[in-house]
């Protein structure tokens, strides 16, 4: 298989890989999807062959994102969509929890998006510094 990239788009294609294997294995352990490793592996390799050494560098005998790539940034835009997750599904929990875990249907739907929204919003403006636990603690 062939893929005609200019140096732009294959620069693009290194986060992609690269986000798509840390989504898929930075929580696994020792239990990692392999064949996703192997394919960063050999996307990254290709930059060491197309003169991009300073974004892959081998260790124990792998070829991986170097140091470098993964300090320049990816991590800031991984970390933005896991908040914007966060709190999308806090705030749908939140609102569904609101509404008795009702199922969602044509007849509530407007109201569990109302307050999705509203809890968005506070989100937006506070973070998480209004949420409040009531612990009993014996």
């Amino acid at each position: 298989m062939n893929l005609e990239l200019n140096n732009k788009q294959f620069r693009r294609l290194l986060d992609l890989v690269y986000i798509g294997n840390w989504i898929l294995n930075s929580t696994r352990g020792e239990q990692r999807f392999a064949d996703y490793d192997e394919v960063e592996s050999l996307v990254f390799g290709k930059a060491l062959m197309e003169g991009m050494p300073a974004l892959a560098e081998i260790y124990h005998g792998e070829i991986v994102p170097s140091q470098a790539f993964v300090e320049g940034g990816i991590h800031e835009a991984i970390m933005e969509y896991e908040n914007n997750v966060f709190f999308d599904i806090l705030a749908e929990d939140l609102a569904r929890r609101d509404m008795d875990d009702a199922p969602i249907d044509e007849s509530n739907y407007d109201e569990l998006a109302s307050r999705i929204d509203a809890y968005i919003s506070e989100f937006e403006e506070h973070g998480t510094d209004n949420i409040l636990v009531d612990i009993d603690i014996p």
